[in-house]
């Protein structure tokens, strides 16, 4: 249980809706837009901008799908790409990901390989996916901190996938959608929801044991975005808000996670 950052001695299961300290009955203040601190409390013209965003499209998340697609596109009108199998065009060749390629230095790989599906159904599960999360998460955190989570869930991804899977090749954008749905559920944690009331803790269950149950799944990729959203939502809003660190050096704890993970994925393929 964590304890109010005013008063350590008193447990706590309330966050400050704005920065995300945790504080006691004590050191709340009732808002428009959920309970703050004292400070967040006091300053009003953060109070405005933080609730004007709630409501802002998730723009990135819209860029995201679009890219995804177009490159699906690409491979289709290309003659490759099918509702089941691998694909065998030149997009898939160039941007999958294996321990070879990385090996030959085609470090890109790691992030090319999650924007390439093996066929159409495997583009429109993860999609439909990514709307969801994005459209929950981005107008919350706000499109920079949702990019920081994404690709450092991805990078986290192509690192898992690396190590579960020497041979095969690995593509899709499932790593960075399990990283959202794990960060997902530390935002909502951070703001005093229950993550059990709002059905992100079951939905996260039953896409780990599609991932143990199904063949063909990169178990690696899953479990290594969902560490990797994990720990980058716990830098932007568990660790930052309680050590009292700036924005930039927040997203600095964010950088490494990544940076962990490609350095990671370079060692595992040499």
């Amino acid at each position: 249980m964590q304890t109010c950052y005013r008063h350590p001695d008193r447990e706590t299961g309330v966050s400050c809706s704005n920065c995300g300290r945790p504080i006691c009955p004590d050191c709340m203040t009732t808002t428009s837009v959920g309970m703050r601190c004292p400070e967040c409390a006091r300053d009003r013209t953060r109070v405005r901008r933080v609730s004007a965003g709630i409501g802002d499209q998730p723009t990135l998340t819209y860029v995201l799908i679009g890219i995804n697609v177009a490159v699906a596109l690409g491979s289709l009108l290309s003659g490759g790409g099918s509702a089941t199998g691998l694909s065998g065009d030149a997009i898939f060749r160039d941007g999958q990901l294996s321990r070879p390629t990385i090996h030959d230095g085609e470090v890109w790989r790691l992030v090319t390989s999650g924007f390439i599906h093996a066929g159409l159904t495997h583009l429109l599960f993860n999609m439909l996916s990514l709307w969801i999360l994005g459209s929950l998460l981005e107008p919350v955190v706000g499109r920079v901190r949702f990019a920081l989570i994404y690709f450092a869930s991805l990078f986290a991804g192509s690192f898992g996938a690396l190590v579960a899977e020497p041979n095969l090749p690995t593509v899709g954008a499932s790593g960075a959608i399990f990283g959202l749905l794990g960060a997902a559920i530390v935002v909502l944690r951070s703001r005093g929801i229950n993550p059990m009331e709002s059905g992100l803790v079951f939905w996260l269950g039953f896409n780990l044991l599609f991932t143990f149950t199904v063949s063909g799944i990169s178990i690696g990729g899953h479990i290594g975005g969902l560490v990797g959203g994990t720990l980058a939502a716990i830098a932007l809003y568990e660790l930052g808000p309680r050590l009292r660190l700036p924005f930039w050096a927040s997203a600095g704890l964010v950088a490494l996670v990544a940076a962990a993970a490609v350095a990671g994925s370079i060692a595992i393929s040499a």
